[in-house]
């Protein structure tokens, strides 16, 4: 007897129910409640724990380990309030009150890129609020199209898939959606991509801050190949909860910048620099828990770091 339609929709009721709960509470509260389980997880069960440390440990080699644990609980705090602020947001924030919760830095310049009748990949990472990033951009009337990987919770997928398309965020899957992504750029739409994903053996490698990374080449393909230009961009939060800026980080214009625009290796490691420089001004906000740097990178790529130290 086959047991899994009926755990995924277990699964999925009892996710709603906590969605239906977080809704209920204040933003504060569940900021609070935040904190809490943030410090359970990270003080006390050590979730991921030797993850994050090692993390930490290798990007920011001069903290101390009290240091480490105090981003490490951040982090936590971060992720947990980012869930809580994802179900409160659409009731929350609409386009009569955006401007109360929502900054921009480099405000022109995105809406002079989104507004163009070329395309653009509009690149980010774990970092963040990014589902907001995508929320908000489409509130504002610029639907994007995001690549993201389909949950193996069928009914989830569809439930965090009305979030995303609420207000013109479409999902295309990470797998067999090359037509739908060239049909994007061929149309002059926007492509949203998390570009801070393991690539596997045979990715791209290059720095991140600071440790060799596997990035897809895939993502660099999309501007050489199209001529879209690259937004690298960011959604943080600042200090209170539903209060975010979105900062363009760096722009790569293959009609502006032919010299840096010229291979899938200066791209990757265009677009990773922008999101390194960002993590490294608010390190709580990114994803430690995940383990970005895995594999073992080419022989060349570890000569030339060789050469360099």
């Amino acid at each position: 007897m086959n047991l899994r339609p009926v755990v995924d929709c277990l699964a999925y009721t009892a996710l709603r129910v906590l969605i239906c709960i977080i809704q209920a509470m204040r933003i504060e509260t569940c900021h609070s409640l935040s904190r809490m389980a943030a410090f359970l997880l990270s003080d006390c069960f050590r979730l991921r724990g030797a993850v994050v440390d090692d993390n930490l440990k290798n990007v920011f080699p001069d903290l101390t380990a009290a240091e480490r644990r105090q981003i490490s609980r951040q982090m936590w705090e971060h992720l947990f309030l980012m869930v809580c602020e994802i179900a409160h947001a659409p009731r929350k924030i609409h386009r009569s009150n955006w401007r109360d919760h929502i900054s921009f830095r480099g405000r022109r310049e995105i809406v002079q890129y989104l507004l163009d009748p070329r395309p653009s990949v509009l690149v980010t990472g774990h970092f963040g609020n990014f589902e907001l990033g995508g929320f908000i951009t489409g509130l504002l009337g610029f639907p994007s199209f995001t690549v993201a990987r389909t949950l193996d919770n069928p009914y989830l997928d569809r439930y965090v898939n009305s979030f995303r398309g609420a207000n013109g965020q479409f999902i295309l899957p990470k797998k067999g959606s090359s037509p739908q992504v060239q049909a994007v750029l061929e149309s002059g739409g926007v492509l949203s991509l998390l570009g801070d994903q393991f690539a596997g053996q045979k990715g791209c490698w290059v720095d991140f801050l600071g440790r060799p990374a596997s990035c897809h080449k895939a993502i660099a393909l999309f501007p050489l190949t199209s001529g879209a230009p690259m937004l690298a961009a960011a959604t943080t939060r600042l200090g209170a909860p539903m209060k975010f800026k979105i900062s363009l980080l760096g722009v790569l214009d293959p009609a502006e910048s032919r010299s840096l625009v010229r291979s899938v290796p200066a791209v990757t490691q265009w677009y990773n620099d922008r999101l390194g420089d960002a993590i490294r001004l608010t390190p709580h906000q990114y994803w430690w828990l995940h383990r970005r740097w895995k594999g073992t990178p080419p022989k060349r790529m570890l000569a030339r770091r060789s050469v360099a130290a």
